[in-house]
């Protein structure tokens, strides 16, 4: 957290639409990928330079232009000079700590949220910023890091599948949303797995390892939510279809993705509840087992009172006691002791004390 203010610090001062990177550098190179398409064709092809998207900007065509890497703040600033985006957007787009939100601009919509998959092969969940720009032919899209959510849409792009390639850009810009949110589904069954094998290991051996990864998801929980909730209102606004770069055969398609939202946000509730039941399920078994140990505790103690109390009499220092004398007077001692604790113990067993 300090290091994020640190960070965010070194805007302190700069006027309105500064382009300060605010963020990790999470990328050595900015690559620029240009897919180009209409029902008949479609071109894919990497660009040197953002100046040659120049000659996108104006073609019958959709284009899709997918920049990863934003540290670079001189190709952000490139690409808003080209398509005419305002200081704030490109000042929005190199913050990624920013909230979700959308801004309509007429000329072009601006969305900007969270992204978030799953890495099979590191084992983790992956968090990035994108932001989305809708305009009139072309949508452009960054990101902090290569690689994404979206090959399922280049793949649909490239073989025709379904009605990407028939519609314009304001359904290519629904099918990359709807391929964010269903990412949080992959990310939340993933979440459900961890929670199911944590409640297992909480019922069976609850460690002090437990109770960090409890913490731990609960923290991831609370992260994506704040992710989500921001979203839910983007796409609300984008289902209103008040927006003449959205048209109104899209605004259906868009709707089923906000429904999506609102299931996402449901799982997050309930997976937040669980995992807050399991916090007081750790804290009652913790409380039970030193119950348990207590109780034995007491149970031996309670055992050697009585055979306490006979050594200590047979401890004092009188002269005259007659059992002193007697010739089985050690051996009695010892055996009544003996027996009153298993007739102790039986006791205990019998109201079930043990």
């Amino acid at each position: 957290m300090l290091s994020f203010i640190k960070r965010v610090s070194k805007k302190t001062g700069l006027p309105p639409g500064s382009l300060i990177h605010v963020g990790e550098k999470k990328t050595e190179d900015v690559r620029i990928r240009v897919i180009d398409y209409d029902e008949n064709e479609i071109s894919e092809r990497e660009l040197a330079s953002p100046d040659e998207c120049l000659s996108y900007k104006d073609k019958n065509s959709v284009t899709w232009i997918n920049i990863d890497g934003l540290h670079d703040v001189s190709v952000i600033r490139k690409m808003g000079d080209i398509f005419g985006l305002h200081p704030l957007v490109l000042e929005d787009i190199v913050n990624t700590g920013h909230r979700p939100k959308m801004d309509d601009f007429e000329d072009y919509i601006f969305i900007t949220g969270s992204m978030l998959f799953y890495k099979e092969e590191a084992a983790e969940i992956v968090s990035e910023q994108f932001s989305l720009i809708l305009g009139s032919n072309y949508v452009i899209s960054f990101q902090e890091i290569e690689g994404d959510v979206f090959e399922p849409v280049r793949e649909r792009l490239r073989k025709g599948k379904g009605r990407i390639r028939k519609r314009g850009p304001d359904y290519l810009a629904y099918s990359l949303m709807d391929a964010i949110v269903d990412g949080y589904f992959i990310v939340l069954e993933k979440m459900g797995e961890d929670i199911e094998s944590l409640e297992e290991e909480l019922m069976s051996d609850p460690k002090t390892e437990t109770l960090n990864k409890i913490h731990y998801l609960k923290r991831e929980l609370i992260s994506l939510r704040k992710s989500v909730w921001p979203l839910r209102e983007v796409i609300s606004l984008l289902s209103r279809g008040e927006t003449d770069l959205i048209k109104e055969n899209t605004v259906i398609f868009i709707r089923d993705v906000y429904d999506h939202t609102i299931q996402v946000i449901d799982t997050i509730e309930t997976y937040r509840d669980m995992v807050s039941g399991m916090l007081d399920v750790y804290l009652s078994s913790i409380s039970n087992r030193m119950n348990e140990v207590m109780k034995v505790l007491t149970v031996i103690a309670t055992i050697f009172i009585p055979l306490t109390f006979i050594a200590g009499i047979y401890g004092m220092n009188f002269k005259y006691m007659p059992e002193l004398e007697w010739h089985w007077g050690y051996h009695l001692a010892l055996s009544g002791m003996f027996v009153i604790g298993v007739i102790m113990y039986a006791w205990f067993r019998r109201k079930r004390f043990l």
